[in-house]
């Protein structure tokens, strides 16, 4: 089997941050999301690994580069526009060929792995494609699938919430943005015609497989999964993360800080005076000074943090914060941000904001 993984999108729902770096790259517990993706392929003995790229493209391969550090091969195929999921697979072809191959979408973030699923398919030849569902609370916002009573997959419709033909959603089994297929799902996606939203769509595709008699089943997925499409979504990824990782200490850690067992201080950071509650991850060749990091923090590389408290928080590479007297929540702080608390009087608010931030003030 191969790997295909779209990563051609903006991440225009996480502006500012993705102006300047291609959202699949914002890490998730100090890891870049597609890192994680590449790696969920990689332990389920698919080395062969295709990327869609868009306009990011550069940051992408800069990034990743040919697959060396990650074990695995990488092949690059440009996407002239973000034109619908079916549109990569279509542009993928020639990469993909006759093989069998699992298609992930580069945001997103699932526990437990994909070898599973893998091997449930390769020990199906009869399987044209299996898709894999989970239970959400707003369907309308997602492609979801209805089963059969055989408990094949019969019809599946993309954001109903979007689609004037569906008032209703026809399940509450949203579609996880994980799939697989064998070389018919070219012909469907050779067949397809723009959508309502002017994409060719995934769906449309997996459909015209039903509707033509191929074997389509499903995988329900009962653990987490996140599109780390939007902040809060990259806040609650994170969180489930470091619940899941093995704390270790590489940095150095003074004898008046207080460190948590459920905490991960990487190769030479540096925590002094200061009280980190886990789960909370912090990054390479960090400071963090007479401050206070609260459970589900990740701090990035090369930050300092002094005389500040930070709680559920994600803090990107090269950023400085200090001297906040106010404790920060909730945040996503990008790259080579300077937060700090100015001494003039008399006392004002000085910011220079990119488009489309969210500053809360108290």
């Amino acid at each position: 089997m191969k790997g295909l993984i779209l990563s051609g999108g903006k991440g225009t729902r996480l502006y500012p941050l993705t102006y300047t770096r291609a959202k699949q790259l914002i890490p998730v517990a100090n890891k870049p999301v597609l890192f994680r993706v590449i790696e969920a392929i990689r332990d389920a003995n698919i080395t062969d690994i295709g990327i869609v790229i868009g306009d990011t493209g550069p940051e992408i391969r800069e990034a990743v580069g040919n697959g060396e550090k990650f074990g695995v091969k990488i092949t690059y195929i440009p996407q002239e526009a973000p034109l619908g999921l079916a549109h990569a697979v279509k542009v993928a072809q020639p990469f993909l060929g006759d093989d069998r191959f699992v298609m992930f979408l580069g945001d997103n973030v699932i526990q437990g792995g994909i070898s599973p699923l893998i091997a449930d398919f390769a020990n199906h030849p009869d399987w044209n494609s299996q898709i894999v569902l989970t239970k959400v609370e707003k369907p309308e916002q997602y492609g979801v699938a209805k089963l059969g009573a055989d408990g094949r997959v019969e019809l599946l419709v993309e954001k109903p919430g979007l689609n004037p033909a569906y008032k209703v959603p026809p399940s509450d089994l949203a579609l996880v943005g994980i799939y697989m297929f064998d070389p018919n799902i070219f012909r469907a996606v050779n067949e397809l015609k723009p959508s309502f939203r002017g994409e060719l769509e995934i769906t449309d595709a997996i459909q015209w497989l039903i509707d033509h008699g191929l074997n389509v089943f499903p995988h329900i997925h009962t653990g987490w999964w996140i599109d780390t499409g939007r902040p809060d979504d990259m806040l609650n990824a994170n969180s489930h993360v470091l619940d899941e990782i093995k704390p270790v200490i590489l940095g150095t850690v003074d004898s008046a800080s207080k460190v948590d067992p459920r905490v991960t201080v990487e190769r030479g950071a540096q925590v002094i005076n200061s009280i980190i509650r886990g789960p909370a991850i912090i990054g390479e060749e960090t400071k963090i000074i007479n401050s206070y990091i609260g459970p589900y923090t990740s701090i990035y590389h090369h930050v300092v943090v002094e005389n500040c408290e930070i709680d559920y928080s994600i803090v990107l590479e090269n950023s400085e914060l200090r001297d906040i007297d106010v404790r920060i929540e909730g945040s996503l702080i990008g790259r080579n941000v300077t937060l700090s608390r100015g001494p003039a009087r008399p006392k004002v608010l000085k910011l220079t904001l990119a488009d489309n931030s969210k500053v809360g003030l108290l």
